[in-house]
């Protein structure tokens, strides 16, 4: 099983919070929202001050003996106290829906990335940190813009407003205040920085628990014939228990970052109130002065306890947008080019390998193909003989344009493949490949991929073709069947005519079979074989096979060995020239009718 540590231990760690910045091309469209969100929050913020000068006059109004002017007071405070409450709902509304927006873009973006990327991507990555990616690190995002970051600017208007209204309440008790800011401020850079380390370490982990579980649960089977339960837990319980140890560890540094900013604060709060309650008795200041100045006071104390504990989460969003912008601006090993050249229609089918030679991104030290030339014409029937690991699949891989070669080129209708957009010539070309992808839906459905606008009528006509009719309608619901995730209700060979059905439906001009009947049984390889026969007739079709009596009416064969072409001709005639196709036909039938 892959390593799932390495990703982790290699991954550069989050530098500061302005990572978060990474975020602001998904918030443009929505800069509207931003405003009257802001506007909102500036509200709730601006009231919220306002709220102690009333508390104030309340106060003081008890000694004026004027009971109107009180009823007036309290009147006002009742108002203030409403226009809180509808700002901070309506706050609460837009930024809640601003960040459920943004995240959802966010998503869409990173899947329509992610589904576009070569697979020489999926051999540096898991598909499960992928996943994590997508889904915790989204998560963390959310909460963010759709409380933290609306939170952390409430509370820094109010730090702001506050320090400026208790400078016009006391000049002297404000002093006193500001002498213990120092303090409160070295633990939240200290501490901050080894928090943000911890934040993007925990995440990282996070991911390589879920690409663990991913690559088990994937190949469940595997795990259970092999016996190798216990070791499969073992080993992800050892990367979600080292997960847990940098939670806690995260977690520990910012209670202890939080326990001394929240003491120190209220600490010096509790001495500036000693000193102001001698002001009062002085009648230097009023009770609902030194009030108004306790309420500004807790505010600001709240308010820079608020932000030291946000600024944890801040610093978690931040190492979380580098890894989600890390995605998206990830470089793709083979990209369309930017002034593509088109297919001409109707597409022909001739293809042709001029010297190519390829070494696969996770073995650059052996070439997989070697200066291989190959023309196929438009409309023959070619096939793909050999070992295994000569190269014979890696021909239909560089053929659909999944990975480019070092060196040479492939041509389609005498155009350089890396010359178009792979949508264009992939569109006219169906493959069969050698482990067949069947989706979590009905077997109608999974046929209806190779074409989705196609009628049932056809794809029941594609399904009788591949000799998939009977067994399907078989089925409880028949064609309308669930088929399972990765088609756990059917058997390999079912599996395989229903992506020979799919491929049928897609009707291409161009055909590539990967060992497309190896899973069937005879009678069904028989009948398979003979839709295959019909359904190559007019369109260039490559077939890669080990069982040479799938292939012996080809009308030409290719024999590869150690990534190059060998021999090539007809059945009889490779047979009469002796050699690596002739001691595998040999093997293969033992009746001595070769």
């Amino acid at each position: 099983m892959a390593d799932t540590t390495t990703m982790a231990e290699e991954r550069p760690k989050s530098k500061q919070v302005g990572a978060l910045r990474g975020l602001a091309p998904f918030m443009r469209p929505y800069i509207g929202l931003v405003i009257l969100a802001l506007m909102a929050l500036v509200l709730t913020a601006s009231v919220s001050l306002i709220l102690p000068l009333a508390v104030r006059r309340v106060v003081d109004g008890f000694n004026t003996g004027d009971a109107a002017l009180l009823d007036q007071y309290f009147a006002a405070a009742l108002i203030i106290a409403a226009l809180l409450a509808l700002g901070t709902g309506l706050r609460y509304y837009l930024v809640t829906r601003l960040g459920e927006r943004v995240v959802a873009d966010i998503r869409r973006a990173l899947f329509d990335r992610v589904l576009g990327m070569s697979p020489a991507f999926f051999e540096r990555i898991m598909t499960g940190e992928v996943l994590s990616r997508i889904t915790t690190d989204t998560t963390l995002i959310l909460s963010v813009i759709g409380s933290s970051v609306s939170i952390a600017l409430r509370n820094l208007l109010m730090l702001v407003g506050g320090l400026i209204l208790l400078f016009l309440t006391s000049t002297k008790l404000t002093g006193l205040v500001l002498l213990i800011v120092p303090a409160i401020v070295v633990p939240i850079i200290v501490l901050g920085r080894r928090l943000r380390r911890l934040s993007r370490e925990n995440q990282d982990w996070i991911a390589s628990s879920s690409g663990s579980a991913s690559e088990a649960l994937s190949s469940v089977q595997t795990v259970q014939a092999f016996t190798h339960e216990r070791a499969t837990q073992a080993a992800f319980a050892d990367v979600t228990e080292k997960s847990f140890v940098s939670a806690k560890t995260r977690i520990r540094t910012r209670a202890v970052m939080t326990v001394i900013v929240i003491f120190l604060t209220f600490a010096g709060i509790v001495g500036v109130l000693w000193v102001g309650a001698r002001d009062v008795r002085a009648e230097v200041m009023t009770v609902g002065e030194l009030i108004q100045f306790v309420i500004y006071a807790v505010m600001v104390a709240g308010a820079v306890g608020a932000l030291s504990e946000i600024w944890g989460e801040l610093q978690r969003a931040a190492g979380a947008t580098e890894r989600l912008v890390e995605l998206l601006h990830t470089e793709d090993a083979v990209q369309d080019p930017a002034r593509p050249v088109a297919l001409p229609r109707p597409v022909r089918g001739e293809i042709a390998f001029e010297g190519v030679t390829f070494r696969y991104p996770a073995r650059p030290e052996t070439s997989a193909l070697n200066g291989v030339s190959l023309n196929v014409a438009p409309g023959e029937t070619v096939a793909l003989v050999g070992p295994s690991g000569a190269g014979k699949t890696t021909i239909l891989q560089l053929l659909m344009r999944f990975y480019d070669p070092q060196s040479g080129r492939i041509t389609l209708d005498g155009i350089n493949l890396a010359s178009m957009a792979r949508s264009d010539f992939r569109a006219a070309i169906a493959m069969v490949p050698q482990d067949p992808v069947i989706f979590a839906a009905s077997a109608r459905e999974n046929i209806r991929f190779g074409r989705p606008d196609a009628t049932d009528a056809e794809v029941e006509a594609a399904a009788r073709a591949a000799a998939a009719h009977d067994f399907l309608t078989a089925l409880p619901q028949g064609y309308d069947s669930y088929l399972g995730e990765r088609g756990v209700m059917l058997s390999g060979g079912q599996k395989q005519r229903v992506a020979i059905a799919r491929a049928i439906l897609r009707d291409a001009p161009i055909l590539l079979l990967d060992e497309a009947t190896s899973a069937l049984d005879a009678e069904s390889e028989q009948a398979v074989q003979a839709a295959v026969e019909r359904l190559s007739q007019g369109r260039t079709t490559l077939v890669v096979a080990h069982r040479l009596a799938t292939v012996k009416r080809a009308d030409r064969i290719v024999v590869f060995d150690q990534g190059q072409i060998a021999a090539i001709g007809t059945h009889e005639a490779l047979v009469a020239e002796g050699g690596l196709y002739a001691r595998l036909a040999r093997l293969q039938f033992t009746d001595g009718a070769i």
